[in-house]
């Protein structure tokens, strides 16, 4: 295998193997754990969450679908239960 050189981390001499990370640092970058995290953060206006599903934190997620999600599920009916056939 071919020599990647060493762990672009600072203070750190172990060799690369993915992203110029060694394999620590790599499991923290992929983990969101390293300064300059793999994961994005919420698209919202001022929000500095982490995304959780698609743009958007949990919180604003669930402001947006949340209760849209809810409404409809209360809005359709339930289905009625099918008569029991009663043997004479």
């Amino acid at each position: 295998m071919a020599n990647k050189g060493t762990c672009k981390a600072a203070d750190c001499n172990r060799e690369a193997v993915a992203k110029h990370y060694c394999r620590m640092h790599y499991r923290l970058w992929r983990h969101g754990e390293m300064p300059k995290a793999r994961y994005k953060i919420c698209t919202f206006e001022k929000c500095r969450k982490k995304r959780v599903r698609g743009s958007l934190c949990e919180e604003h997620w669930t402001a947006k679908h949340g209760k849209a999600a809810a409404a409809a599920a209360a809005a359709a009916p339930a289905a009625p239960a099918a008569p029991a056939a009663e043997s004479a």
